[in-house]
Protein backbone atom coordinates (compact mmCIF):
# COMPACT_ATOMS: atom_id res chain seq x y z
CA UNK A 1 0.00 0.00 0.00
CA UNK A 2 0.97 3.58 -0.93
CA UNK A 3 0.39 6.67 0.78
CA UNK A 4 -0.76 9.77 -1.60
CA UNK A 5 2.77 10.91 -2.47
CA UNK A 6 3.92 6.70 -3.39
CA UNK A 7 5.62 6.43 -0.10
CA UNK A 8 5.43 2.43 0.55
CA UNK A 9 3.33 1.89 3.88
CA UNK A 10 3.62 -0.14 6.93
CA UNK A 11 1.82 -1.68 9.26
CA UNK A 12 3.81 -2.85 12.99
CA UNK A 13 1.53 -4.77 14.98
CA UNK A 14 2.83 -5.05 18.49
CA UNK A 15 2.38 -4.34 21.87
CA UNK A 16 3.88 -0.73 24.47
CA UNK A 17 6.02 -3.63 26.50
CA UNK A 18 7.43 -5.85 23.85
CA UNK A 19 10.76 -5.44 23.06
CA UNK A 20 10.95 -8.05 20.29
CA UNK A 21 8.59 -4.83 18.51
CA UNK A 22 10.93 -2.13 19.48
CA UNK A 23 13.86 -4.70 17.98
CA UNK A 24 11.32 -4.90 14.44
CA UNK A 25 10.63 -1.44 14.41
CA UNK A 26 14.42 0.11 15.02
CA UNK A 27 15.27 -2.87 12.37
CA UNK A 28 12.79 -1.40 9.41
CA UNK A 29 13.45 2.63 10.63
CA UNK A 30 17.61 1.58 9.83
CA UNK A 31 16.33 1.12 6.32
CA UNK A 32 15.27 4.95 6.29
CA UNK A 33 18.30 6.06 4.37
CA UNK A 34 18.06 3.36 1.61
CA UNK A 35 14.30 3.89 1.07
CA UNK A 36 11.39 5.83 1.50
CA UNK A 37 8.27 4.71 3.86
CA UNK A 38 6.06 5.36 6.30
CA UNK A 39 5.32 2.99 9.39
CA UNK A 40 2.15 3.00 11.31
CA UNK A 41 2.59 1.44 14.72
CA UNK A 42 -0.29 -0.51 16.04
CA UNK A 43 -0.92 -1.07 19.57
CA UNK A 44 -3.18 -4.34 19.34
CA UNK A 45 -4.28 -3.93 23.11
CA UNK A 46 -5.86 -0.93 21.91
CA UNK A 47 -8.48 -2.76 19.84
CA UNK A 48 -9.68 -6.10 21.17
CA UNK A 49 -10.12 -7.46 17.28
CA UNK A 50 -6.46 -7.38 16.84
CA UNK A 51 -5.68 -9.22 20.21
CA UNK A 52 -7.39 -11.79 18.59
CA UNK A 53 -6.42 -11.75 15.52
CA UNK A 54 -2.02 -11.13 16.54
CA UNK A 55 -2.03 -12.03 20.17
CA UNK A 56 0.82 -14.19 20.45
CA UNK A 57 2.72 -13.54 17.21
CA UNK A 58 3.72 -9.85 17.65
CA UNK A 59 5.44 -8.30 16.74
CA UNK A 60 3.54 -8.15 13.06
CA UNK A 61 5.30 -5.89 10.33
CA UNK A 62 2.89 -5.91 7.34
CA UNK A 63 2.56 -4.32 3.85
CA UNK A 64 -0.42 -3.96 1.45
CA UNK A 65 -2.06 -6.86 4.21
CA UNK A 66 0.86 -8.90 3.31
CA UNK A 67 2.64 -10.30 6.68
CA UNK A 68 6.46 -9.66 5.79
CA UNK A 69 7.32 -10.73 8.96
CA UNK A 70 6.91 -11.72 12.65
CA UNK A 71 8.60 -12.20 15.56
CA UNK A 72 11.71 -11.30 14.11
CA UNK A 73 12.56 -9.21 11.16
CA UNK A 74 12.83 -10.11 7.81
CA UNK A 75 15.60 -7.79 6.25
CA UNK A 76 15.51 -9.58 2.76
CA UNK A 77 11.82 -9.37 2.89
CA UNK A 78 11.49 -5.61 3.51
CA UNK A 79 14.14 -4.71 1.23
CA UNK A 80 12.18 -6.93 -1.98
CA UNK A 81 8.99 -5.38 -0.14
CA UNK A 82 10.43 -1.42 -0.49
CA UNK A 83 12.68 -1.77 -3.43
CA UNK A 84 9.25 -1.85 -5.70
CA UNK A 85 8.84 2.03 -4.89
CA UNK A 86 12.33 2.95 -5.80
Amino acid sequence: MTDEFGLARLILYGRSYCHLCDDMLAAAEALRGEFRFEIEVRDIDSEPTLVDRYHDLVPVLEAEGIELCHYHFDEAKVREYLGRFR
